[in-house]
């Protein structure tokens, strides 16, 4: 008898520190669940919405910008917020984000600056022109994502199919001269020059800026064309057809007289695409290799 005496309170005591543990032990659970919760993400420019459904985290999407063209199914059916240098505070917020990816085009400041007061989280993302302005992004986009190790993956991938793209090109002379032309408005075609989107890409597929006398984008006169001397003339689909077509872009005083226009030498792709720099940009700098190897042959 002394013995089962014993052992009751034993077994009593026993149940008691388990109950005693069991607040604790909902607390470590209540913020693991917390931690886990989904956000509601607002991504600002094209390239951070890619980066972000590429890493598996588009279903937390709440919002886009304009220029989120990519994927279509995921971005048909999203609110958009407007364009991404020009954005207004209150579309944003009236998403109720709890986080806002904002590539560096977005903009303008004051509104930025806004939304850090508002007391959302705001990640500002790196400019993304060249190879590793889009590693560097999509590395930044996993780290504010808790994602780090598949933006590392994802970013590794992209700088290992831009290595091999130079190991093929390493040895061949100098590529094309290349000029891209951004049709806006009713003025002069807008051109890249240095340290933009346009010469990044052609860069990494080969090919040298025509444009090397200004930096971002400008209006080209037809001197500056003529200078120029473009062998390809590089533009974005969207430009093309306001342009009025290949015809209607060559017909223009200040490309008709260049080599490019004498020789009706016009390559176009997806703007977000081209000048994306996220995800999807080895691919595209292989497709622009290739044409212009096709269109300088």
């Amino acid at each position: 008898m002394p013995a089962l005496s014993l052992r009751r309170p034993l077994r009593r005591r026993a149940l008691l520190g388990g109950l005693a543990a069991l607040p604790a032990l909902g607390g470590v659970l209540g913020g693991t669940l917390h931690a886990a919760a989904p956000e509601r993400i607002v991504a600002l420019g094209g390239a951070v919405t890619e980066t972000v459904h590429a890493l598996g985290r588009s279903g937390e999407l709440v919002g886009i910008d304009r220029t989120s063209l990519f994927p279509p199914d995921l971005v048909r059916g999203l609110p958009q917020v407007g364009y991404v240098r020009t954005l207004a505070a209150e579309g944003v917020l009236s998403l109720n984000p709890t986080l806002i990816l904002a590539s560096a085009d977005a903009g303008p400041p004051a509104t930025l600056e806004q939304l850090e007061r508002s007391g959302v989280r705001l990640v500002r993302l790196p400019e993304a022109v060249d190879a590793e302005g889009a590693a560097r992004l999509i590395r930044a986009v996993g780290a504010a994502l808790d994602r780090g190790v598949e933006g590392e993956a994802l970013a590794t991938a992209l700088e290992r199919d831009l290595a091999i793209l130079s190991a093929a090109q390493a040895g061949h002379p100098p590529g094309p001269r290349v000029l891209f032309v951004l049709g806006i408005g009713s003025g002069p075609p807008m051109v890249g020059g240095r340290h933009t989107g346009a010469e990044g890409i052609i860069r990494l597929a080969g090919g040298r800026n025509a444009i090397d006398g200004f930096e971002g984008y400008k209006p080209l006169s037809p001197e500056a064309a003529l200078v120029a001397a473009p062998d390809l003339i590089l533009t974005t689909e969207q430009s093309l057809t306001q342009l009025g077509g290949p015809a209607g872009l060559l017909a223009r005083p200040e490309l008709a007289g260049t080599p490019a226009g004498r020789a009706g030498r016009v390559a176009a792709f997806d703007a977000l695409y081209l000048l994306g720099f996220g995800p999807r940009t080895g691919q595209a700098a292989r497709d622009l290799a290739k044409a212009l190897t096709e269109r300088n042959g």
